[in-house]
């Protein structure tokens, strides 16, 4: 479990990435071969199964070194994980020049005091970029831009496109139901308990944000939360994006979002209904029904008026725009 620790300075300094960062992406992907595929990625979104599915050997060694530092464990070193404020070539140099010291600690090379928490087995040219040898910078630079020119750019637009989707659904949950709807609604697996957020880990990490914020990073090729800590700035949460329409958009998509049973609860709102009939249609107690519809008010997706003894409730706005794909 990774416990990420609020204060009240935190919670006014939480912001949302403009889009995805196209050098994050591509060493998620790699995440994703079938062959090193993290658990869950048979539970992945349509889209992105398809692309999986077109991956063929030769696209995957096209990634060359940069293969090689996304571990057997889905391990990803933080100096890949780049803000999605630079684009790809920027991050990419950004990247390549981390100080030494940084890198031996992101790639779990052990040290002094016997630190390995990286890769479970860095390999040579782990050591030897690590050790800040020109050739091994110059090759992941190389492999890099060749595997996100061959797999990762066609798809780029898309990715884009999904991402700013994203981000306008999270801004609204914002602006609607405030904070608590923001971290209520990030990951289904993810609790939200002020002034503490839980992410799934297998591994338990507390971190204390620090007053400096938390920046928002959406991804495509996510599975779960991934954690970049900097000393220096908001800590960066990357969380698997909500994809845009496409021809495969389903209302029982949002269970990547909301929650299987929560996702049919909302769509289950298009004909407004009381709590007890929400319950009948849901096939779910009262309570838990009382339960989904006011996590789905928190979010500003159905609106909740007393008709004498008992409650209505309908679709939003944007309650009806996110069962749409709009």
């Amino acid at each position: 479990m990774i416990r990420l620790h609020f204060t009240s300075a935190d919670l006014r300094q939480i912001t949302l990435a403009p889009t995805a960062n196209a050098l994050s992406e591509t060493a998620l992907s790699l995440r994703l071969r079938p062959a090193h595929a993290p658990r869950g990625a048979g539970r992945l979104h349509p889209a992105v199964e398809q692309w999986r599915r077109s991956l063929d050997a030769g696209g995957t060694a096209r990634a060359g070194v940069l293969a090689g530092l996304v571990g057997e464990r889905a391990f990803v070193p933080d100096f890949l994980l780049q803000p999605a404020e630079h684009d790809f070539e920027d991050a990419l140099e950004l990247a390549a020049s981390t100080p030494t010291a940084r890198l031996a600690i992101d790639l779990g090379i052990p040290d002094a005091s016997g630190w390995n928490g990286g890769l479970a087995n860095p390999g040579r040219y782990a050591h030897e970029l690590a050790q800040g040898a020109p050739a091994a910078r110059h090759a992941l630079v190389s492999d890099a831009r060749r595997y996100f020119d061959a797999s990762i750019g066609p798809l780029w637009p898309r990715i884009r496109r999904d991402a700013l989707t994203d981000r306008a659904l999270r801004a609204e949950m914002l602006l609607r139901g405030g904070v608590d709807a923001l971290l209520t609604t990030l990951g289904t697996t993810w609790r939200w308990q002020p002034p503490t957020l839980h992410l799934p880990s297998p591994s338990t990490y507390d971190i204390p944000l620090c007053g400096r914020g938390l920046l928002l990073v959406p991804s495509w090729f996510a599975t779960g939360p991934l954690v970049m800590y900097r000393p220096e700035a908001a800590t960066v949460l990357v969380y698997p994006m909500c994809h845009g329409k496409g021809a495969d958009h389903r209302p029982e998509a949002l269970g990547a979002l909301l929650g299987r049973t929560r996702a049919n609860v909302l769509a289950l709102l298009r004909i407004p209904a009381t709590t007890t009939t929400l319950a009948d249609r849901a096939g779910v107690s009262l309570a838990a029904a009382s339960q989904h519809a006011a996590v789905l008010r928190g979010a500003g997706l159905i609106d909740t008026v007393r008709t004498g003894t008992a409650v209505l409730h309908s679709l939003t706005p944007l309650g009806h725009s996110l069962l749409a794909g709009t």
